[in-house]
């Protein structure tokens, strides 16, 4: 089900999924981390979790807002989580925040299969990579926030997801 209008690289692009609305329960989630680890739902609870989606670290515009989140993280408190999930696999993950100093944010692949990408909305079905978007869960597993970023080549509005974020605290 395609359920918003985005561009890649000004072409109109399918998302595929559900569609998520401010207010319902967080759906569930198995993704893998740097060290092959399981990431779910679960391992946030009690704090506020910022979900970033994105294509793949290894391109400009997902570097610069994973960076800016990194950046950004530093400065809020220790309630809040950032994970950044994308298709890129773990060990290029992993490769990728090392050399970029990447200590306060974790990343996370739904490389294995599409249970992230479809439970959440995100899947760029023709490119089978993630749409650039930005959840905000509280602490007790509500989505406050969403944010799709109208054009994948385009970064999120920081500003808006700060704000939101330091409503919750």
């Amino acid at each position: 089900m395609s359920h918003i209008q985005i561009t890649f690289n000004g072409l109109a692009a399918v998302v595929k999924g559900k569609k998520l609305q401010v207010g319902q329960s967080a759906p569930d989630f198995i993704l893998v981390g740097n060290s092959l680890d399981e990431v779910n739902k679960v391992r946030f609870e009690g704090k506020i979790l910022v979900l970033s989606t994105v294509p793949s670290l290894d391109t400009p515009v997902c570097s610069m807002e994973t960076r800016r989140f990194n950046q950004e993280a530093g400065h809020l408190s220790k309630e809040v989580a950032i994970l950044t999930v994308s298709r890129d696999l773990p060990f290029a993950q992993a490769r990728w925040c090392a050399a970029n100093g990447i200590q306060n944010v974790l990343t996370a692949s739904d490389y294995r299969n599409y249970g992230f990408a479809e439970d959440y909305g995100v899947l760029l079905e023709d490119l089978g990579l993630l749409t650039r978007a930005v959840f905000i869960i509280d602490k007790q597993g509500i989505i406050k926030y969403i944010q799709f970023v109208p054009e994948v080549t385009q970064e999120p509005d920081y500003k808006e997801v700060l704000g939101e974020i330091k409503q919750l605290l």
